[in-house]
């Protein structure tokens, strides 16, 4: 376990932590990056129980995770985003105390080196994956309503069209056969109510 009580490693296994678990904040319920956050952190934790380290910089690191939150709640939040990304890097690297008090406790090399990669990482991972998940929904369903399409099988109680170039379950109060014209006249979830377009012609 003594190789854990090197800074670097520490460090290294700290940006790790809350790299993965910022990943996992955005996309719950995968497992993987949970897991791998708890391990990492937990091996960092071990870091920090045995080493002397910077009680500011560790209190930088837990405040740092309040903008990063409010900036995953809502769109234009980018800001506070950056800012929760500076505080974890600087909190990460003093977190161990350096010869002297203006020195991270790492290597500055390396340190900068792996920020700059931390950085770079979640801003391009985290804010893509906030973006999706903010982001409206592709299809407006209620848009079908009144768009003409095929029937690509025999369509009555149910059956599959061609609508807006995808393909839909629908339904018809009247049998309509395969290639025949339809209209989208209504819908219930994911199914289309059709009627036949040479009827409503």
């Amino acid at each position: 376990m003594d190789i854990l009580l090197d800074p670097n490693l520490a460090y290294l296994l700290l940006l790790a932590g809350t790299m993965l678990g910022l990943l996992a904040l955005v996309t719950p319920g995968t497992g993987g990056l949970e897991i791998g956050a708890f391990f990492c952190l937990l091996l960092a934790g071990y870091a920090v129980t045995q080493l002397d380290f910077n009680l500011w910089a560790l209190i930088l690191l837990i405040v740092s995770l309040v903008p990063f939150v409010y900036a995953i709640r809502k769109k234009g939040r980018e800001a506070f985003f950056a800012l929760s990304i500076l505080g974890l890097v600087i909190g990460s690297a003093y977190l161990f105390l350096g010869k002297e008090w203006w020195l991270p406790g790492v290597n500055p090399i390396f340190a900068l080196s792996a920020s700059l990669l931390y950085t770079a990482f979640v801003w391009l991972a985290v804010r893509k994956s906030v973006q999706a998940i903010l982001a409206p929904p592709t299809h407006n369903l209620s848009a079908l309503v009144g768009q003409v399409g095929e029937a690509k099988t025999a369509v009555y109680a149910e059956g599959s069209v061609q609508v807006a170039g995808e393909m839909w379950s629908a339904r018809s109060k009247v049998k309509i056969p395969v290639g025949g014209r339809v209209r989208v006249i209504g819908r219930e979830g994911f199914i289309l109510d059709v009627e036949s377009e040479s009827k409503s012609s």
